[in-house]
């Protein structure tokens, strides 16, 4: 028997418009949010959001159900998502080797001592997230190699199991939560570098 989603999609892929539109009135944020996070371009995700919902209309039939659906369009937007980013490469992302703590010869970290002791489970989320401190926040996950951005939104913004993100990189589980561990690591020293005690 399918599913609630599963018929819309198909009527939408028939061409039932009222079926596409409650899809997109269901999805479409999710989308938006998931392009921007990977393009970190309002057009871009804009754009994106038309190219899946046009995806569903002409593929939407071919669609079998085996995956929810919210996996496969996740799926289908993060391919979208990269895709653009392929087409449009932005100086500010570096390798993400560049944005990880840099270690000694004898196992311990390099640079000043402060990174060293920065502690942020004191930081209150109001304050690490307003004004300067979230554009700060902004332009360290924009520096993320496009496919650590990735799952770092889809796991930590989106809220998606391990497996989901997985289905919706086409990757497996155990490189899923390597890569994760890699970006918060990532993300963690581009903030101390930028909000760390300074002394």
């Amino acid at each position: 028997m399918m599913s609630d989603e599963h018929l819309l999609l198909k009527d939408a892929a028939g061409g039932d418009a009222s079926a596409l539109e409650a899809l997109m009135s269901r999805y479409g944020s999710r989308v938006y949010r998931l392009a921007h996070g990977i393009t970190r371009n309002s057009a871009d995700a804009e754009e994106i959001v038309q190219d899946v919902f046009l995806q569903m209309v002409r593929k939407g039939g071919a669609f079998e159900g085996r995956a929810a659906l919210g996996s496969w369009i996740y799926r289908v937007t993060t391919n979208v998502a990269l895709n653009k980013r392929r087409g449009k490469r932005r100086e500010v992302e570096t390798s993400l080797e560049e944005c990880l703590p840099a270690w000694e010869a004898d196992g311990h970290r390099s640079g000043p001592r402060a990174f060293l002791v920065a502690d942020w489970s004191g930081r209150p989320d109001a304050e690490l997230l307003s004004g300067e401190a979230r554009r700060i926040l902004e332009e360290a996950i924009d520096r993320l190699p496009e496919h650590y951005r990735a799952v770092l939104i889809l796991k930590d913004v989106e809220e998606l199991t391990n497996e989901d993100v997985a289905a919706s990189i086409g990757d497996s589980v155990s490189a899923v939560k390597t890569r994760l561990h890699r970006a918060r690591m990532a993300l963690r020293e581009l903030l101390t570098r930028r909000l760390g005690p300074q002394t």
